[in-house]
């Protein structure tokens, strides 16, 4: 039937019991799977980080400031990566780095939750925050 119409007998799914197959042109076949995956990678979400950096003595102020930049980070949807980063002997503080990462997660606590707690990786204490899903 196939080779009376001039075109070609594709497997669409071969595990089905029985396999099923369509009689199309092949090339028009694969040029619309292309288009498909094309769309749902379009579609798909990307998932932006934006990083917050304090050092272990950072002032009210400055902590306000980077508190509203994290708000709206979170509110449009993007991953907020905050860290503490501890130069020379300021490693001494890391309790300090904690205390003030764990008050940034508590504070923003309505617009996005805490992926990880504070984690020492060399230099830098690092907490990742995640936006909350609304419905």
């Amino acid at each position: 039937m196939a080779e009376a119409l001039e075109l070609d007998l594709v497997e669409i799914s071969p595990n089905a019991d029985p396999p099923v197959c369509k009689i199309i042109d092949y090339q028009k076949f694969i040029y619309q799977q292309k288009k498909k995956a094309k769309e749902m990678k379009a579609n798909a979400s990307k998932i932006v980080i934006k990083e917050i950096r304090f050092g272990p003595n950072t002032d009210e102020h400055d902590y306000q400031f980077k508190l509203k930049h994290a708000q709206s980070f979170l509110e449009e949807g993007s991953k907020v990566k905050a860290y503490v980063f501890f130069k020379g002997r300021s490693i001494l503080f890391s309790e300090q780095g904690e205390k003030l990462l764990l008050r940034f997660a508590l504070e923003l606590e309505e617009y996005g939750k805490a992926e990880q707690l504070p984690k020492l990786e060399g230099k830098r204490m690092i907490m990742m925050l995640s936006p909350i899903k609304k419905k």
